[in-house]
């Protein structure tokens, strides 16, 4: 699926493909343990952007259109299975940008499943952009929890790990959102209950974006919550593959 697409756990037979967004700065490799968690049910598709692990030696991309335009026409069509979107922050606009592309193309998700943003009409919270310091930067990381605060101090994780986290706050701070139809999926938002970036607000606010129902998830956690409530989050994406159920609490 050229260099765009990570399957660490190839699963023909499930119900469902899922094709994942990391956040900023982040890889595929951080959605390992979700797909590992959907245990064949849910096959998990995740990008890999460029500048980063086995892409290293590749340029940044430039804009979040730049993103969907690679990842669009790798997306398998598969008509006998239903295909889902999630992403996290940076990755929940990416996913949703994608989802309008898709709609637009009249292949639409069956699901989107954002998480950690707030809907794309709303103005961003920070002003980090490609221009900002280390230190910002280290900053950033350490309100978002993200990263252990020992692993801040050490100059070869820093070498790695800011350049591509201020190349994609470049193009968060480039992005200017295009209203459009709303969605016809369904819509689930998932947030953290201290999210230093993420109000209620603006995590309701995405119910705006679809025709289809609109479930908000609120967990327990900060920004990074997702490997908390794994389990969780398998079973809710897991849940819409017909014939499914829903789980009843976090």
């Amino acid at each position: 699926m050229d260099n765009w697409i990570r399957c660490f756990h190839p699963a023909p037979e499930a119900g469902a493909q899922l094709v994942c967004f990391p956040h900023a700065g982040g890889a595929a490799s951080g959605y390992h343990a979700l797909s590992a968690a959907l245990a064949g049910s849910v096959e998990g598709l995740v990008v890999q952007y460029p500048g980063r692990h086995d892409r290293l030696a590749e340029p940044f991309a430039e804009r979040l259109g730049d993103v969907v335009d690679a990842v669009l026409p790798l997306i398998p069509v598969d008509e006998g299975r239903p295909l889902f979107l999630f992403g996290h922050s940076m990755g929940a606009l990416l996913a949703y940008e994608t989802a309008r592309r898709l709609t637009a193309e009249g292949r639409g998700p069956a699901v989107l499943f954002v998480s950690g943003s707030e809907a794309p009409a709303r103005p961003r919270h920070t002003r980090l952009n490609g221009s900002c310091t280390d230190q910002e930067l280290i900053d950033e990381m350490r309100l978002l929890s993200g990263t252990d605060g020992e692993l801040l101090t050490h100059p070869e994780i820093l070498k790695l790990s800011l350049p591509p986290l201020r190349a994609d706050y470049a193009m968060l701070s480039a992005r200017v959102h295009v209203p459009g139809p709303p969605l016809s999926c369904p819509v689930f938002m998932l947030t953290g209950d201290n999210d230093p970036r993420v109000g209620m607000e603006g995590a309701q606010e995405w119910e705006r974006e679809t025709e289809g129902a609109f479930e908000r998830h609120v967990l327990s956690g900060g920004h990074f919550f997702l490997n908390d409530h794994l389990t969780y989050i398998a079973e809710l994406i897991t849940a819409q593959v017909p014939g499914r159920t829903v789980p009843t609490g976090a």
